[in-house]
């Protein structure tokens, strides 16, 4: 059983990790609200159980809305409000540094804003890309 990485590699099935990040969530909880390991192997093995029914494999997003699901099931809402807010945050970190992104388009050269910029600087010449690079990085500091 495989799941697809964010990257979109296919890796195996890891439910180890799926018990330490609800683990995780609920150490933040109050002690009152936090789940039992009980629960937190239930939610792994349901999760397991639904990833073998799919006829594909199923991506990182897909399973950690399984993770949501299974942790409201089990009506543990404050669990599920700190996995849901740092699932959060670690989006918008994702989406805020797409540095890597944009110099890994410029030095693959399909990069489509950068051939249409300026006929007269050509792409594929190494002063051009490393121009290109720095005012990428120089955007991205000014964005932070």
């Amino acid at each position: 059983m495989k799941i697809i990485k964010r990257s979109g590699a296919e890796v195996p099935f890891d439910r180890s990790k799926i018990v330490v990040a609800v683990t995780k969530a609920s150490n933040e909880a109050k002690e009152t609200n936090r789940l039992s390991e009980k629960q937190i192997e239930s939610i792994a093995d349901d999760i397991e159980i639904e990833c073998a029914k799919q006829q594909h494999a199923l991506n990182v997003e897909e399973i950690q809305d399984l993770v949501e699901n299974g942790i409201m099931e089990c009506r543990a809402y404050d669990v599920a409000k700190i996995y849901i807010t740092y699932r959060y945050k670690h989006e918008l970190m994702r989406k805020s540094n797409t540095t890597d992104a944009q110099i890994l388009s410029l030095l693959d050269e399909n990069n489509e804003e950068v051939k249409q910029e300026n006929s007269n600087k050509n792409p594929t010449v190494v002063s051009v890309q490393r121009d290109y690079m720095a005012g990428e990085v120089s955007k991205d500091v000014t964005r932070r």
